[in-house]
């Protein structure tokens, strides 16, 4: 699962590094406790070519009639997203990057949850691999994306079962349609090298909690 994001790359920086048009109604970085139903930047293909855009981080099937109809549909499971009828026409026309600096995770210990940040053990922008749809009902309408997880595997599976697929930009123009077909070899779990995670403290528990200190290493006691 994916629940909380950070976020600090400014958005001329995304678009140059997506080669994307930007929108001009992207949300203002930096924010580093990004919660599901925020808008946020994402990378989706046009016929004009890509495109830097805000959406609902909530994905809503055009059958819900109000964005609270059904279940918040935030991560889209890479087993299952071909058959479910939620996802399976986006799996196919309409898949999207999601750029962040990383993402958080809570593990389990003794009834505890305890926060990890994992990022990109490079540095670089950590970009998941997403889906995208319009949504409109009446007077009401919006973009809206979710996160594709698939099983975690080595260092992260001792935090989460799930995690984001996480995509090197090669693979970028596969995903999202513009290298042929072929994409769903792509939704595997990230290699232990590829990702650094360290636990960090308990304010992030709060989504009402803000600043950079939120994604640095919990100190020692």
């Amino acid at each position: 699962m994916c629940g909380r994001l950070a976020l600090t790359l400014p958005t001329d920086a995304m678009a140059r590094l997506f080669a994307a048009a930007p929108a001009n109604d992207l949300p203002a970085p930096p924010n580093y406790n990004i919660c599901p139903t925020t808008r946020i930047p994402v990378v989706s293909r046009s016929a004009s070519g890509r495109r830097l855009s805000a959406m609902r981080w909530g994905f809503l099937p055009h059958w819900y009639q109000t964005p609270n109809a059904g279940p918040l549909l935030i991560n889209a499971r890479s087993e299952t997203i071909a058959e479910k009828p939620a996802f399976r026409a986006a799996c196919r026309d309409r898949r999207c990057l999601i750029p962040c600096d990383g993402f958080y995770e809570w593990a389990r210990r003794d009834g505890a949850k305890l926060p990890w940040f994992i990022r990109r053990a490079d540095g670089a922008p950590l970009v998941m691999a997403g889906i995208w749809q319009d949504w409109r009902q009446s007077d009401d309408a919006c973009a809206t994306c979710a996160i594709v997880t698939t099983e975690a595997r080595g260092r992260m599976a001792v935090i989460h079962h799930r995690m984001p697929v996480i995509l090197a930009q090669d693979d970028w123009p596969l995903w999202l349609g513009e290298a042929g077909k072929g994409a769903a070899r792509l939704m595997t779990a990230a290699p232990d090298e590829v990702i650094d995670m360290h636990r960090v403290g308990p304010e992030v528990n709060s989504n009402r909690a803000v600043g950079p200190g939120l994604i640095a290493p919990l100190s020692a006691p």
